[in-house]
């Protein structure tokens, strides 16, 4: 059972009635009863029909061993305004109209495929191609707008780590690259604007892909917004923003997309434009009473007033977590180079077990113009099992309904000592499974699920998939005596370096950077502006997300902390025991920085050995002691000096 598998289907289980004889009966009572099966097998062959005929369409180019082989150095030739694909598409005056053909080849060293002009795309770019170092394979596209419908997309099963609600639903794809090697990905300024869902790039077993130039954007984003304009005693006037689409019947707000709708749901996110602040919110929508006034205004009515206020702009969303925006798994050396999004649906940039990925000049934030003030449906960066070095430099993070970064392994849990070399382990969090998680060498380590220490380490040889969920190790060495059930392990080997440097984050209504991986991390000359949680989140946990693991090695220098969220660097294990002298966390540094403070403790921090803070400014405090500014729980060689402290 292979969940890496593209083509793998998960089958159904049956259902069993209680039937007398042959469960039949008879004459005209048999009758209908057969009638009655006739029709459902039917249905069911109709059902199985459908569903394969929605995989496979638009899906020519599939099957790799039916790909013909592109002679090298040559140049393809696309115009989706006034090509055709019975053209030769081998001279710039005789272009195909579509991804068809090439999605029917293996492109090799020195292929270009051009794209001449900017038009509508009904077909994704689904990519297999092998270049070189030295003669890369090229996608050149004409600046312009292109809309892609997500109809005909080649469409595809993921299980995404945090972004599992909907495993089994086929996700239209727009570029699809996989199994690629020494790919240039050139935008020069297009903008691929996405009607309906869908994964704007998935990179899938491939390397050294560039992707550069270019920007993301929806239609119709899946963030609908309204603004506030009038308050009173028993109702709002509220504006509702021009492209989020809705309608209204009996009283109940529905919001419409494109290939989809949603009624408005409770959680909401509300942003002021005046402060830049912005925060969650529920609100009782099934008391409140929504009526037209005219073309995008509305009447919100109720009883009592759950919170509304005049200026302020409302973001609501389907919480429902049923895409990526782009999804790179077992791939490495990925570099995404002036890149702009204003609205991506889904996780954002989910990265699963890659290594080497590099975000140059991303800038995620409403297109200017535009009215909108969301750009990002949760999680703009999100990494998970990632090893080698993470980098994020010169870019701006913002407008998200998540956190803008985060970096983190999974905790397996510990099911069965099998025997000497064998263990089983299970995916715990119902967003995270069905991936493999352990590679045959990757390193281990034991971790204590209540203290989150780590008393044992081995090596898999081998590894076999029970289910989506549970997994047998084949170990190199026997397993100690104190190891026990429901503890939990930590792949060591796939632990990455951090590096975020010259970044703003702003416009978050959760975290800044979330980071748990023993690499070394440098974050430095980054500007975090009212982030409504902490800026800076160093966590790991056994019991609840079971995302790890431990930090050895952080440094937060020459930042900007501006109004962020109490407390802004917050370092917070979440180990339900304490030992003493052991501890979690070490050799964290927090030097040089500039914190103007909405609230404290500038710096939480609990199990950490070896935390320095120093070297600090630290502006709006109440008077010039520390006293409450830092808090430590826990913690062992704490260095405070140098720090000024201004009121």
């Amino acid at each position: 059972m292979d969940s890496q598998n593209p083509y793998f289907i998960r089958g159904t289980r049956g259902s069993r009635a209680a039937c007398s004889s042959d469960g039949l009966g008879t004459g005209f009572d048999r009758f209908r009863k057969v009638t009655f099966l006739i029709l459902v097998g039917l249905l069911v062959v109709f059902a199985a029909f459908t569903s394969h005929r929605n995989e496979k369409v638009g899906e020519r180019y599939i099957q790799d061993n039916k790909r013909t082989v592109s002679p090298v150095n040559t140049t393809y030739y696309i115009d989706p305004v006034n090509g055709s694909d019975s053209n030769i598409g081998t001279d710039k005056n005789s272009p195909w109209h579509s991804f068809d053909k090439i999605n029917s080849m293996v492109l090799t060293e020195g292929n270009v495929v051009k794209i001449v002009s900017a038009g509508i795309l009904k077909r994704s770019l689904f990519l297999i191609a092998e270049g070189t170092s030295e003669n890369p394979v090229t996608i050149d596209f004409a600046p312009g707008r292109y809309d892609f419908f997500s109809e005909n997309a080649v469409k595809r099963r993921f299980y995404i780590s945090n972004t599992n609600d909907a495993p089994d639903s086929l996700k239209s794809i727009a570029f699809y690259l996989r199994k690629c090697r020494n790919i240039k990905f050139l935008g020069n300024g297009a903008e691929f604007v996405f009607r309906g869902k869908v994964m704007e790039t998935v990179i899938d077993s491939s390397e050294n892909i560039s992707i550069e130039n270019l920007s993301f954007d929806y239609n119709r984003p899946t963030v609908s917004e309204m603004k506030v304009v009038k308050v009173s005693e028993k109702y709002v006037i509220a504006e509702i923003q021009k492209d989020s689409k809705y309608e209204i019947n009996d009283y109940s707000l529905m919001w419409i997309g494109e290939g989809w709708k949603h009624r408005a749901q409770r959680l909401w996110q509300v942003f002021n434009p005046e402060t830049g602040n912005i925060y969650r919110n529920n609100f009782p929508v099934k008391s409140l009473k929504f009526e037209a006034i005219s073309p995008g205004m509305v009447r919100i009515s109720f009883e009592r007033d759950p919170g509304f206020k005049a200026g302020l702009i409302y973001q609501n969303r389907n919480t429902f977590r049923d895409y990526a925006a782009v999804f790179s798994r077992n791939s490495k050396n990925i570099l995404w180079k002036n890149v702009n999004v204003y609205f991506m649906h889904g996780m954002g940039f989910v990265s699963q077990f890659c290594e080497n990925i590099t975000f140059d000049n991303l800038i995620v934030a409403p297109k200017k113009g535009s009215g909108r003030t969301c750009a990002a449906w949760a999680d703009i960066l999100h990494f998970s099992g990632c090893k080698g070095k993470i980098e994020i430099k010169d870019s701006y993070l913002s407008a998200a309904n998540d956190d803008a970064v985060n970096v983190h392994g999974t905790h397996l849990r510990i099911t069965d000592i099998i025997s000497e070399k064998k263990v089983r382990v299970r995916f715990m969090h119902p967003q995270t499974y069905g991936f493999y998680p352990f590679y045959a060498g990757d390193s281990i380590e034991f971790i204590s699920a209540k203290t989150l220490l780590p008393y044992s380490g081995n090596v898999v040889t081998d590894i076999k998939m029970l289910n989506y969920h549970e997994f047998e190790l084949y170990l190199k060495d026997n397993i100690l005596d104190d190891v026990k059930n429901k503890d939990v392990i930590e792949n060591i080997t796939w632990t990455p370096d951090v590096n975020i440097r010259n970044t703003t984050i702003t416009r978050i209504p959760t975290r800044g950077v979330l980071v748990t991986t023993r690499g070394e991390v440098v974050i430095e000359n980054n500007e975090f502006l009212r982030t409504h949680m902490s800026a800076i989140l160093i966590a790991d946990d056994a019991n609840s997300w079971y995302e790890s693991g431990y930090v050895k090695n952080v440094l937060i220098e020459k930042n900007r902390f501006i109004d962020c969220g109490r407390p802004v660097i917050n370092i917070h294990p979440e180990n339900k025991i304490t030992v003493k002298n052991s501890f979690v966390h070490s050799n964290i540094r927090v030097t040089d920085n500039y914190f103007q403070l909405g609230s404290f403790p500038v710096v939480a921090a609990k199990s950490v050995n070896g935390l320095s803070f120093t070297g600090n400014i630290i502006e709006g405090a109440k008077d010039k002691k520390n006293d409450g500014l830092v808090s430590f729980k826990a913690c062992s060689r704490i260095d405070l000096k140098n720090n000024k402290v201004k009121n």
